[in-house]
């Protein structure tokens, strides 16, 4: 299989998508009654949450990538 790099905001995106998923599914047994507008204020504070990551995550690799490509120390005169 081929390998892929990992990517903490579908992470998120996808863990939103399964709690919200699982509390419909709970509520719909009757099990769990979710309280009010908690499952339509979940996906978009999961869209923003994955939102940020991704940027942090790709600052932090531009800069790793950065600081990758600068030799360690300068070279002699």
């Amino acid at each position: 299989m081929k390998r892929h790099p990992f990517e903490p905001a579908r992470l998120i995106a996808g863990l939103t998508a399964l709690t919200v998923g699982t509390a419909y599914g709970l509520d719909a047994l009757g099990i769990w009654h979710p309280p009010g507008p908690w499952l339509f204020l979940t996906v978009p504070a999961g869209l923003l949450l994955s939102g940020i990551t991704a940027a942090v995550w790709a600052t932090a690799r531009r800069r790793h990538a950065r600081h990758a490509e600068q030799p360690a120390t300068p070279p002699p005169p």
